[in-house]
């Protein structure tokens, strides 16, 4: 048997070889390949920098873009409008009352009413790019207030029309008060865009026999109510058909889904067979 001194010589040989391989592979040149646990800890405000929220001001491409982009992709393929037939107008003291044009061509008409609510500059380019034939009904404060911007979407091939001053109802109220309502809203749009509306749209709809009279005595030749309303890109007819028929008057308001209103008007007219056309074309 070995004696005691040996017996703790080769024990601590052995402790010494069994701990030598552990220590070289952590401090060996293999080190910088343990794992993410092996990088060196970085300092706060170097690890603050990566993670921080890029600036708005440097977004590479904007949102409103990609938006005209989506929207201009999606327009239906229309057949050529056909040519316009001008609406035979009766003789009288009154402008007429129509929710449709009285014609047979397969058209349909794009309306926008009001104008002070939402604005959004890439409406214009829709309109444009896509050539939408639009009529706005206006209320002069506002087209007043964002002249550039009506007369941006006039340039793309919109028509500006009268929409009182104040958006107040009309029906029941005395002739000086309707007349001084759609006179004074038309004597500012031809002041604006160089051109007197000859439509009138009264605000909510509301019109008697004294707002047919007051309206032609300030050169509006018609009055337009609406066969469907778009709101939120959804289209809603005013009959059980749900059809946009020859004539029909789409209405929708400046919001700020008009994108979606525009699109969802041009997808009924596309599937009821029809092309959009300009109201002015027709009448007025």
């Amino acid at each position: 048997m070995a004696s005691t001194p040996l017996r703790r010589a080769i024990a601590v040989f052995l402790l010494t070889a069994f701990l030598a391989p552990a220590a070289c592979k952590s401090a060996g040149p293999d080190a910088s390949h343990a794992g993410p646990a092996a990088s060196p800890t970085p300092s706060p405000s170097a690890s603050a920098a990566p993670s921080a929220s890029p600036s708005p001001s440097v977004q590479p491409t904007p949102a409103a873009f990609k938006s005209l982009q989506w929207y201009l992709s999606r327009v239906p393929e229309f057949p050529q409008a056909p040519a316009p037939q001008r609406v035979r107008l009766p003789e009288s003291a009154s402008a007429v009352h129509w929710s449709r044009v009285p014609t047979t061509n397969k058209v349909a008409f794009i309306t926008i009413d009001d104008g002070a609510l939402s604005r959004k500059p890439e409406v214009i380019e829709f309109i444009r790019q896509a050539k939408i034939p639009v009529t706005m009904f206006l209320n002069s404060p506002a087209a007043t207030r964002h002249t550039p911007y009506f007369k941006a979407i006039q340039e793309a091939g919109g028509m500006v029309e009268n929409h009182t001053i104040s958006h107040t109802s009309l029906k029941g109220r005395s002739y000086d008060f309707q007349k001084k309502e759609i006179c004074g809203s038309a004597d500012k749009l031809e002041q604006l865009f160089g051109r007197r509306p000859t439509l009138f749209r009264a605000p909510f709809g509301n019109k008697d026999a004294t707002t047919l009279k007051a309206a032609h005595d300030c050169g509006a030749q018609a009055v337009f109510f609406w066969t469907q309303t778009v709101d939120k890109g959804i289209v809603r007819y005013q009959t059980s058909e749900k059809v946009v028929k020859p004539g029909d008057v789409l209405l929708m308001h400046f919001r700020p889904a008009l994108m979606d209103d525009l699109l969802g008007a041009l997808n009924a007219i596309h599937r009821s067979g029809l092309t959009p056309a300009l109201l002015e074309d027709y009448v007025g």
